[in-house]
């Protein structure tokens, strides 16, 4: 049964407000480019409408996307809301592990995209959200209602959702404030010289590959991920227990590819066709653990593997058998 309460009054989410003070080292940005860096959280599309619609500021005065950034330049201002969506609620199965009047917590199953958007008007997570916990509408905002944080389609595992506003504000808080314990499962490329380490470069958008990010020392953000091994595979192939420390745009994926062991499955950032065909990137997140922030509870909530991901482990041991 759901806890959900349709009655509960939805206020309007306030557009993000922002002030940034131009470093030597971000000298030369485009304003575009800068603004996509450092507000990853929303879409290009919504930063260089914010920016046509003169919400942004460098230094008080309005200026084009193309515009490049000066040492010492302020950029200021807020991201305007994009335009409320029709999105129809359906009834997609829900793996529920945690609920309360306040949030939920699902295990999001690989293939299903979070939000619509470009190519996925339906099907998508919020859809099914919307049909199981109507009240959520316009929670957070109207593209991403009750949505805290994202997961790419192909990862699966846990995730919360927030049914209220204050309960948004304090999650998205906490995330930034990296207050939130994060957990995944990696199966990767290769065998790590250490049994666990931790890698902190930082990473940014691709220079060229605008969908993709990648490690860039010179205008990337701090981020820093953490891995233990599990099990090893025949010298192939090695399960890692991963936790990150920050929350950048593909994180995991792009640190275990710049040690050399992407993520198997991985299109985006990992190798070419092997022996072995995987049908998607075998990554799972596995674990949250954090306070409530009505109840103040400490929650540690876990998502099983799933099954295809076990499907996986259980053929490669069958083929090639596990090391030490």
């Amino acid at each position: 049964m759901s806890l959900c309460n349709d009655d509960y009054p939805v206020a309007p989410s306030p557009s993000h407000q922002f002030a940034y003070q131009i470093t030597e080292r971000q000298a030369g940005d485009r304003l575009d480019h800068f603004l996509s860096e450092n507000l990853q959280e929303f879409s290009r599309s919504q930063l260089i409408s914010s920016v046509r619609a003169g919400v942004v500021l460098v230094d008080g005065s309005i200026r084009k996307s193309s515009y490049r950034l000066k040492a010492g330049d302020k950029v200021s201002g807020s991201v305007i809301s994009p335009p409320a969506i029709n999105i129809q609620p359906e009834n997609i199965q829900l793996t529920i592990l945690y609920e309360d009047e306040f949030l939920l917590v699902i295990s999001k199953p690989p293939g299903l995209v979070v939000h619509p958007g470009s190519g996925n008007p339906t099907g998508t997570l919020v859809n099914g959200l919307l049909y199981y916990c109507g009240s959520i509408a316009g929670i957070g905002d109207s593209v991403r209602p009750g949505i805290v944080h994202r997961l790419d389609k192909d990862t699966s595992g846990v995730m919360v959702i927030a049914k209220r506003e204050d309960v948004h504000r304090k999650l998205v808080e906490a995330f930034k404030a990296r207050t939130m314990e994060k957990e995944y499962l990696a199966l990767v490329h290769g065998i790590l010289d250490q049994q666990q380490g931790r890698v902190v470069a930082p990473i940014g958008r691709h220079p060229v590959h605008r969908q993709k990010m990648a490690v860039r020392e010179m205008g990337g953000r701090y981020a820093a991920t953490h891995w233990q091994v599990v099990k090893e595979f025949g010298g192939m192939y090695c399960l890692v227990k991963v936790g990150i420390e920050t929350g950048r745009t593909h994180q995991i994926r792009v640190h275990m590819a710049y040690l050399g062991h992407p993520v198997i499955g991985d299109n985006l950032y990992g190798r070419g066709a092997g022996q072995i065909v995987f049908s998607r990137q075998m990554l799972h997140a596995t674990r949250l653990r954090f306070i409530h922030p009505i109840t103040g509870d400490k929650l540690d909530i876990e998502a099983p593997l799933w099954h295809d991901f076990l499907e996986v482990l259980n053929g490669l041991e069958q083929l090639i058998g596990a090391g030490r």
